[in-house]
């Protein structure tokens, strides 16, 4: 597929300026129209190490408006990293709408090298390979505009340029050691890469090649491509304003009429007080030492806390951070998305709330709210909450493979609890901050937030992170549930 890069393209110095002038200018304009539509713009910069790729980044920083610019590199995995799943510096490199992101390297980078050198092997590539096809969907699917250029070179082209470059004494530092020893590997590394641009060629996320034997010619044509998919994208959005959509119909998998996976929880159980004081100190004190164990040998945890208004979910939490050396756990409690928040996708802002290997984070509600609340309340349009059961089951796949486990409980309690426990609120003056408009607003759409968890139980709860749902008409019962649930997840992972 290279050969279409390697035709010998050239761009006269005469007509380079004479048509650079109305490129740039073209360029701002584009970039200013993106803010105003509010779409995010990622521009992958790859492709034969010595083609110029660190220039092409500079001249694009020189001819946009470097305002509205992000620049990641990403050449050196920091210990940050390390400590993280291998997307958690991706995510923290996503524009946010309206922006545009330079991406000097990218979640290309690893997989392809790491299959050059032989560490991984071809099923594991192709496993890479599926994820990226798949994240780069799910960013197009929220409305980013994904550009990724290969800047190509050919064997005998790249030799010729290393050779000139390292001949004089001001160009001489631009060749690096591992230029060299590339270019031994020359053969496989394209070998490797075709196999990756084939694999993640898409019409939401095309590659395109970019012939960069001459510089100039090289200049123009990313920013030719860059111009052109930026105008396309605007007019289809255009359009796609004054086309009326047609509304999707609901779907439930709910069963057996209006039985629900939350009808089987048996809400009688219940715990004397001698019992639960007993129990509390015991699995209090297990948990406690686990918690060290894991951090000890870097094992992570995300607690995840979603249940009823009312249900619980903050003394419950209270139990659990009693039991937790406070150097360990943070607690993420998850609120309306802020403007920053909303200017990316919803996945962003509990990717950046991801902990240090052997930390525990603690979530008061989570990602599910897309699937919950944003589904119910019309806040996302249905076929974004059908998308999000896959998003969220990749994202907790990728945090389980990279060692974390996953705790995930839904506490539930009888409507009739819940009235209970409103009044009380409104009835206590130390609790009347408990209880909002908002939640009365709530209880009364109880059969759709019914009918929303029962899907989100169905479509999530998977193998690697399981939902336990917890009776919680007892408290008591429903933190020694919860902290025994703990302490067994921890058992299996140390």
């Amino acid at each position: 597929m290279f050969e279409a890069a390697e035709l010998g393209h050239k761009l006269s110095k005469r007509e380079y300026e004479r048509q650079l002038p109305e490129l740039r200018a073209r360029l701002v304009q584009v970039q200013f129209a993106l803010k105003q539509a509010k779409i995010p713009v990622i521009i992958i910069i790859s492709g034969v190490d010595g083609a110029g790729k660190g220039d092409v980044v500079h001249r694009l920083n020189e001819w946009l408006d470097p305002r509205g610019v992000d620049i990641h590199a990403f050449w050196h995995e920091t210990g940050e990293v390390r400590e993280r799943p291998s997307y958690w510096h991706f995510w923290q490199a996503l524009p946010p709408r309206g922006r545009i992101g330079l991406l000097f390297g990218s979640w290309y980078t690893e997989p392809v090298t790491q299959r050059v050198y032989g560490r991984i092997k071809e099923p594991e590539l192709d496993a890479a390979l599926q994820r990226i096809a798949w994240f780069e969907e799910m960013l197009a699917h929220d409305g980013a505009l994904i550009i990724k250029l290969w800047f190509h070179l050919s064997k005998k082209a790249l030799h010729e340029r290393l050779s000139k470059l390292e001949k004089k004494p001001e160009t001489h530092w631009r060749v690096l050691p591992t230029d060299w020893a590339h270019h031994k590997l020359y053969d496989k590394f394209i070998r490797v890469s075709e196999r990756a641009l084939r694999g993640t060629d898409s019409g939401h996320a095309p590659w395109r090649l970019v012939e960069s034997t001459d510089e100039r010619h090289r200049d123009f044509t990313a920013a030719r491509l860059i111009l052109e998919a930026i105008q396309n994208r605007l007019a289809h959005s255009a359009k796609q304003k004054v086309t009326p959509s047609r509304p999707a119909p609901k779907i439930s998998i709910t069963a057996n009429g209006d039985r629900t996976i939350l009808d089987r929880v048996d809400l009688n159980q219940s715990l004397t007080r001698d019992e639960y004081e007993e129990k509390l100190d015991k699995y209090q004190a297990r948990l406690n030492r686990l918690a060290w164990a894991a951090y000890e040998i870097k094992i992570g945890s995300v607690i995840v806390f979603e249940g009823w208004d009312a249900a619980g979910k903050g003394s419950c939490i209270r139990r659990v951070t009693a039991a937790i050396d406070p150097r360990l756990f943070r607690v993420i409690p998850i609120a309306a998305p802020t403007d920053e928040e909303r200017a990316h996708h919803y996945l962003w802002r509990f990717w950046r709330h991801v902990q240090p290997d052997g930390r525990v984070a603690i979530f008061d509600r989570s990602w599910y709210g897309r699937v919950l609340v944003e589904r119910v309340e019309s806040f996302a349009r249905p076929e974004e909450w059908r998308r999000a059961f896959h998003e969220i089951n990749d994202f907790e796949e990728q945090l389980v493979e990279h060692g974390t486990v996953i705790s995930k409980f839904w506490i539930h309690i009888s409507k009739d609890e819940q009235l209970r426990r409103f009044k009380e609120r409104e009835a206590v003056p130390f609790k009347r901050h408990k209880i909002t408009p908002e939640d009365w607003r709530n209880r009364q759409k109880w059969d759709a937030y019914k009918a929303a968890t029962n899907d989100m139980v169905a479509h999530t709860s998977t193998e690697f992170a399981p939902w336990t749902l917890v009776s919680g008409e007892d408290k008591k019962f429903a933190r020694i549930q919860i902290l025994k649930t703990l302490c067994a997840h921890l058992e299996e992972a140390l």
